[in-house]
C-alpha cells in the first residue's frame, strides 16, 4: 500500500498507509487526521479539505476539473499553485511517499 504523509499547519507529521482508490481525504478522515474537515463527505461541494500537494507530486495527479477549480476559489486559506481538494485526489501505488500540507484554515 502507498504511504501518505499529512503535515499539519504546526508542522506535526502523520504518515499513513492508504488504500489504492481511496482519496487523500478519505484516508485522513478514517484515521482521525486533524485539519481536514470534509463537511460534504467528499462530494467536492465545500472546500473544507483544502491541501497543498508537495511540488514533487502535483503533476502526478489528474488535472483538476472545473468544479474543483471553482471550489478552490472560495477556500478560507490562500489558494496556491499546488492547492487541491483532497477529496479529488485518488491514491495509487505510484504515489507512495506523497506529502500533503493541510491548509491552515478550512472554514
Amino acid at each position: 500500500m502507498p504511504h501518505v504523509t499529512y503535515i499539519s499547519p504546526d508542522g506535526t507529521e502523520t504518515t499513513l498507509e492508504a488504500r489504492v482508490g481511496d482519496s487523500v481525504m478519505e484516508t485522513a478522515v478514517k484515521n482521525g487526521v486533524k485539519g481536514i474537515v470534509a463537511e460534504c463527505g467528499g462530494s467536492c461541494a465545500c472546500a473544507t479539505c483544502h491541501v497543498y500537494v508537495d511540488a514533487a507530486f502535483i503533476d502526478k495527479f489528474d488535472e483538476m476539473g472545473p468544479l474543483e477549480d471553482d471550489m478552490l476559489d472560495g477556500t478560507a486559506a490562500e489558494r496556491l499553485p499546488v492547492s487541491r481538494l483532497s477529496c479529488q485526489l485518488k491514491m495509487r501505488e505510484d504515489l507512495d511517499g506523497l506529502r500533503i500540507n493541510i491548509a491552515p484554515e478550512q472554514y
